[in-house]
């Protein structure tokens, strides 16, 4: 898709009985109380944002727990395994889940995912994260969680390993002629036979051809400055937070300029933040229903346990609540959310707060930017996607019927503005986030070789 007829892309995202900060979520009556490990549940909702045509699902995840986790936490469903079911139950939809690249071998996930793309029929998505809870570790037989630059290292060579196996195999290695009884050509059978630093031996190939857009979508999620270098490299979308229009405009042309950089069409690389939407009769009704939904999730013990995950899950309840912020033992955090982390002490030193005071800053009701009346919501949507702070979302929800108000009230805004589809382009993902198909590594070497280029393709 080119610049002048750019579209807004949704995702929607799902956790059941409520993630970080939404720890009352559970307690809604449309909510089942098992709502996270509910596959009928997640078919129900994976089938509403399809006939909204919604580009995708997201499965956010993470491996490690205490009793102070959020409810959708302590008891959810392993994304793949979730998504294969809504694979087998949905048509057009992208299904896009989080999976570590610290705690998982490339071959392995190669092949996990590259079953969900066939299963779908060219409908997965990877959400690429190196996991911030340290105690994960402990979970695999580790001592110890990787330090940021070993993480994002390994991030980078795990998914390059992944991406090659998925070409393991050209497009048309697989005649399957019953007449000639010929199955498959083996010289468009390769062999990867990656030697590399944190990966030493992946000799491939995976058995597994390739799906119908090529390779799955590759998400990205991380905001540190090896972080945003990964995603530049590596993502076709950034799953990403912005507090204003100015701060997402900074981040939109940080990535693009250093995707660039890199010989990449930052066309090619999209923007998703992860936002919050109410919509009401009026935008007072809207800001009144989003005060009730924060308000009932506020509980200051839970928000001060929850507060230490950012610090490795540090206990900061040995604190004076009322004292100046705590003086932390050296390195808490640095391994875990050390960019949040850093900038959570450094907030609390410049402001002169209190612990109590600094847990009640982060946690307190704010407004989003996009509550309101079903225009007012169109209307914020639209500017920050046209100021280029943005190309897309990826949408919380409260409720399912929240979900059915903006479909409802708001989509039919943006797509009468044109700013939206009113049917699906492509039965890929790639196609309908309007991502090219990737050529096949060894096909496209046979084709430099020949001097014969390709023909045009879509997914």
């Amino acid at each position: 898709m080119t610049t002048e007829n750019r579209q807004i892309r949704l995702g929607v995202i799902l956790t059941g009985v409520g993630g970080p900060g939404a720890h009352g979520t559970w307690r809604e009556p449309e909510i089942p109380g098992d709502a996270s490990v509910n596959i009928h549940w997640y078919i129900e909702q994976a089938r509403r944002a399809e006939a909204a045509k919604f580009d995708h699902v997201f499965i956010v995840d993470s491996q490690f727990i205490t009793p102070d986790s959020p409810p959708h936490y302590l008891n959810r469903l392993e994304p793949l395994t979730l998504l294969s079911a809504l694979a087998v139950t949905t048509e057009h939809i992208g299904l896009v889940g989080t999976i570590t690249t610290s705690y998982t071998e490339p071959f392995h996930v190669a092949r996990q995912l590259g079953s969900l793309d066939l299963i779908s029929r060219g409908r997965a998505g990877w959400n690429v994260v190196t996991s911030g809870d340290e105690g994960t570790a402990r979970n695999y037989s580790r001592d110890e969680h990787f330090d940021y630059d070993t993480r994002y290292g390994r991030a980078l060579e795990h998914v390059r390993i992944a991406q090659g196996l998925w070409d393991s195999y050209e497009d048309d290695a697989f005649p399957r002629d019953k007449e000639r009884g010929v199955f498959f050509d083996p010289s468009k059978q390769h062999r990867l036979d990656h030697h590399g630093e944190f990966f030493s031996s992946v000799e491939g190939p995976l058995n597994l051809e390739r799906s119908r857009q090529g390779q799955p979508v590759i998400f990205q999620a991380g905001d540190s400055e090896q972080g945003r270098d990964l995603g530049a490299a590596i993502a076709d979308a950034i799953f990403t937070h912005a507090a204003s229009i100015e701060a997402g405009q900074q981040f939109y042309a940080d990535i693009k300029g250093r995707a660039a950089r890199l010989g990449r069409n930052p066309d090619h690389l999209l923007i998703v933040p992860g936002v919050f939407v109410v919509v009401g009769a009026t935008d007072e009704e809207a800001r009144e229903k989003e005060r009730s939904i924060q308000l009932a999730n506020q509980d200051f013990e839970k928000s001060l346990a929850q507060f230490g995950r950012s610090f490795g899950w540090h206990d900061f309840s040995q604190y004076d609540l009322d004292a100046p912020f705590p003086d932390l033992p050296e390195g808490v955090g640095e391994r875990s959310f050390g960019t949040s982390s850093r900038r959570i002490v450094e907030f609390a030193k410049e402001h002169a707060l209190t612990l109590r005071e600094t847990v009640l800053r982060l946690t307190a009701p704010k407004p989003s930017p996009f509550v309101g009346a079903p225009e007012t919501v169109a209307n914020a949507l639209q500017e920050w996607f046209e100021k280029r702070a943005l190309d897309g979302y990826n949408i919380h929800f409260h409720t399912p019927s929240e979900f059915d108000l903006f479909t409802g009230e708001v989509l039919p805004i943006l797509r009468e503005r044109g700013l939206f589809r009113t049917e699906y382009e492509s039965d890929t993902l790639r196609g309908n986030l309007g991502l090219p198909i990737p050529e096949n590594r060894y096909t496209a070497a046979r084709r430099r070789a020949s001097r014969v280029e390709p023909e045009a393709v879509s997914a």
